[in-house]
């Protein structure tokens, strides 16, 4: 069943949407529309930003006037979401408090809806706690695990925005590079770039792109591979991957930027998902004290480096 909103809506941005970005805006007002649907009207400059066309990554400020075009909204029902999901993110909440969650995110699971999937973490989060205002303060990968940073409400949206905005949130990741390290600490500052094959999006550094920095940090090797620690100090679609990748040392079981023998060969090693794991996260809450928050590394992975070992 559809409510179909059939009249224009002049949207003014609050104080606690400043800093939020324009597609995770339209997002969290069309509930149940998907990703795709909300790139296109941005796309195609039925969304506008104080008369202007505007980008998904656009930053809104408190005043801001959005024009959000109408739009069918797919109520929610009880049985979009299994049980079990709901059961196994409430058991992975690894932080809850002034108003910030962390959720150890299971390798697999999108964290928003879109492109056929009719739901993500955020959603079965919204449906956990139905009386704040949940909105993702980052993103990871479908095939990425690990700690995922969520706003309860406004004011530690508009937080987060802020930190991430100013490098004050540490994001650690853990990955085995496949390739050697020529150093056991490498910093990557390389632009990246989008571009299209054969009707797919794809990253890549490209000197007109946006700025993107990446550390990494050796932590073991192995025959012909790194385990390494990769921080993040911009937040890149793709950024470990596409740097890893630029140093020759594509993420092992990257089914997009590794080469396709390198799949097959990890595949062959009982590898099924991409070997990237969101380990750490450190932020601000709004008293002003330093949290951090850390996950283990899940079992296929750690059972593939003893093998490796």
């Amino acid at each position: 069943m559809n409510k179909v909103s059939s009249t224009v809506s002049l949207v003014e941005v609050t104080q606690d949407r400043d800093g939020q970005r324009l597609d995770n805006f339209l997002t969290a007002r069309l509930k149940g529309i998907p990703r795709s649907v909300i790139y296109r009207i941005i796309r195609t400059g039925q969304v506008r930003v104080n008369g202007g066309r505007a980008k998904p990554a656009t930053r809104l400020e408190t005043g801001d006037i959005v024009r959000v075009p109408p739009a069918s909204v797919r109520e929610n029902k009880t049985g979009d979401i299994p049980p079990a999901v709901l059961q196994l993110l409430n058991q992975s909440i690894c932080y809850e408090k002034h108003g910030i969650m962390v959720i150890d995110k299971p390798a697999g699971m999108a964290v928003h809806g879109g492109s056929g999937l009719a739901w993500g973490v955020v959603d079965v989060v919204r449906k956990m706690r139905p009386a704040m205002k949940v909105d993702l303060a980052h993103r990871l990968d479908r095939e990425t695990s690990g700690c995922l940073l969520l706003a309860l409400d406004g004011n530690a949206l508009r937080d987060l925005n802020t930190q991430i905005a100013s490098d004050r949130v540490d994001k650690r990741y853990l990955c085995l590079m496949d390739g050697k390290l020529g150093q056991d600490l490498v910093h990557v500052n390389e632009p990246i770039g989008q571009f299209e094959r054969a009707g797919q999006k794809f990253m890549r550094v490209d000197p007109q792109g946006k700025p993107a920095h990446t550390t990494f940090r050796l932590l073991q090797t192995y025959a012909g591979y790194s385990f390494a620690e990769a921080e993040l100090h911009t937040g890149r679609t793709h950024q470990i991957r596409v740097h890893a990748a630029h140093l020759g040392a594509s993420l092992a079981g990257d089914k997009r930027y590794s080469p396709t023998d390198r799949q097959k060969f990890w595949k062959a090693q009982g590898l099924k998902r991409m070997f990237l794991h969101a380990h750490q996260v450190q932020f601000y809450t709004g008293d002003g004290e330093q949290q951090l928050v850390s996950s283990h590394l899940p079992d296929e992975l750690r059972n593939l480096l003893a093998e490796l070992d």
